[in-house]
């Protein structure tokens, strides 16, 4: 998808987008104005943001072993840690979001595939430190990254494991009777991204919820959250464009959200 192509698909979210007077469900109602739309800030996102800070600051090259669709910015395998920084970890607004969304939802187990430089880890499991967070990042010099912002940071409640998304998920999946929460934010491939999800879609309950980042990345992705919503277990979809929440519980009307943010 061309840059072009992506921002006029983006105004074109931003115009159609509703609020919450376009929301019918008490439940998706109650989460986008008191959790998606919350601006009041948590002491623990000032210490979160200190490790993205160094890391914009930070000369340091690491070799990069890609197992996904690559970088859109730099195309070389050698990259700098403050331009991952600047071109591949998720912005503060998203990060805070999912914050919000595990103090609220309060999971037990968070599994995260694509862990990157651990911020968006560090917001996972920033909550509670009873929730234990599994993160998995293929890139071995990327995943020593990570480790040393979690001990940098003090959070002993994330397990990072170095492993490709193809090898981990199935042994993991057979040892594990269900998910709580999955956050999937790597290999933003359709093919890849609706194999991983079908994958982690039979060990559902009710209450379980999946966050997709860059639904609308590629054409690839969007068709991937296209067949995603039309899944007969998925309930209600919220579309943030640049994250996609989704809801497994048989309470909740079959509806699809697109919501500002």
């Amino acid at each position: 998808m061309s840059k072009l192509k992506f921002l006029l698909n983006y105004a074109k979210y931003r115009f159609n987008s509703d609020n919450e007077h376009g929301i019918h469900s008490p439940f998706i109602f109650d989460l986008y104005n008191d959790v998606i739309c919350d601006e009041n800030p948590f002491y623990v996102y000032e210490d979160i943001e200190s490790i993205r800070a160094k890391l914009l600051l930070t000369e340091l090259e690491i070799t990069i072993e890609d197992h996904g669709a690559g970088s859109k910015v730099n195309k070389s395998n050698t990259r700098k840690l403050k331009d991952i920084t600047k071109n591949t970890v998720k912005a503060p607004k998203y990060g805070q979001l999912l914050f919000r969304l595990i103090n609220r939802l309060k999971p037990t187990t968070i599994l995260e595939l694509g862990t990157s430089l651990g911020i968006s880890t560090l917001y996972l499991a920033a909550p509670s430190k009873k929730i234990k967070v599994i993160t998995v990042e293929g890139c071995p010099n990327t995943a020593k990254v990570a480790q040393i912002n979690f001990d940098k940071i003090g959070f002993d409640n994330i397990e990072l494991v170095n492993d490709t998304f193809d090898h981990f998920l199935p042994s993991y999946l057979a040892k594990v009777a269900s998910l709580d929460l999955v956050f999937f934010d790597g290999n933003h491939q359709k093919d890849a991204t609706i194999n991983y999800f079908n994958l982690c879609v039979e060990k559902i309950h009710n209450d379980t919820v999946f966050i997709f980042d860059d639904i609308h990345w590629s054409e690839g992705m969007t068709e991937a959250w296209e067949v995603i919503k039309k899944h007969p277990k998925v309930s209600s979809t919220i579309d943030l464009y640049f994250m996609g929440i989704v809801f497994f519980n048989p309470d909740l009307s079959k509806e699809d959200f697109v919501l500002k943010f």
